[in-house]
């Protein structure tokens, strides 16, 4: 009977870790999916600023109108530029607004008082060139369960353009890795539900991209928040020049190596 429980018991375990890791290898691959998009962060081919009056933006079919935050696009005649589906000639862009001409999307942005223009080309040689990601094994060892501490505040969050940010903090969460004490502290970006943490470790640089990476997870319950590594991921900044990513604070550079998630293009992991 013994013997027929231990059975029980280890085919259990490993039909718990098969499904866990065919749920890895399922987001890994929706990750990639994202990424090589029609929109994803692989077609992004150009980020300009813009200065007060006209814009010539590149290859853009027209001009770019800039007056005290306000941005008006007119398109150049024969242009076939639309928002929406729909052709226009003159359109007011608020951020996030996209105008589109053939494979070209234009996406008016604001960061940090300062307004410019995306660019997205389906056609991008980022994107034709991708060779796909790469990842840690998964090791179980990096889900955790952390203790969630609330503290609400507000958090000022450096980007790579140089600028800072302002953005709520619930708190933080303190868990256990590789024998040590260990402290995040999350942000929530706005109109989201979830935590989304950018951190830090002592593999940036080497396996992992330099400037941190980024880890998405549930809100707390019953004060618990699973973090779970094998998610942990580069920002676009690692695939694209002309994004503009937020950094980790000093709080979130961990003194240890996360071995888990996502690798640094080129590494020899």
């Amino acid at each position: 009977m013994l013997r027929y429980l231990a059975v029980l018991m280890a085919v259990t375990v490993w039909a718990q870790d098969s499904a866990y890791r065919a749920g890895i290898t399922k987001w890994r691959e929706e990750r990639e999916a994202a990424l090589k998009a029609d929109g994803g962060w692989l077609t992004v081919t150009g980020l300009f600023w813009l200065k007060e009056g006209p814009n010539r933006v590149a290859t853009a079919p027209g001009v770019f109108e800039f007056h005290e935050g306000k941005t008006v696009f007119h398109a150049d005649p024969g242009s076939h530029a639309t928002a929406a589906g729909k052709p226009v000639s003159t359109i007011e862009m608020a951020p996030e607004t996209s105008i589109e001409a053939g494979d070209l999307t234009l996406t008016v942005i604001e960061r940090s008082g300062r307004y410019g223009v995306r660019m997205k080309d389906k056609r991008s040689k980022l994107r034709t060139e991708f060779r796909g990601l790469r990842w840690f094994p998964v090791r179980e060892a990096y889900r955790v369960t952390a203790k969630f501490i609330a503290r609400p505040r507000q958090v000022s969050v450096p980007n790579i353009i140089g600028s800072h940010f302002e953005m709520a903090s619930p708190g933080y969460a303190v868990f256990q890795l590789n024998g040590r004490e260990l402290r995040l502290e999350p942000v929530i970006e706005e109109g989201e539900n979830e935590l989304f943490f950018i951190f830090r470790d002592q593999t940036a640089g080497k396996e992992t991209y330099p400037a941190g990476r980024f880890l998405y997870a549930a809100l707390p319950r019953d004060g618990k928040v699973e973090l779970d590594f094998n998610k942990a991921y580069s920002p676009p900044c690692a695939f694209t020049p002309y994004a503009t990513c937020p950094l980790p604070t000093r709080e979130n550079m961990l003194p240890v190596r996360i071995e888990a998630g996502e690798l640094r293009a080129g590494s020899a992991h």
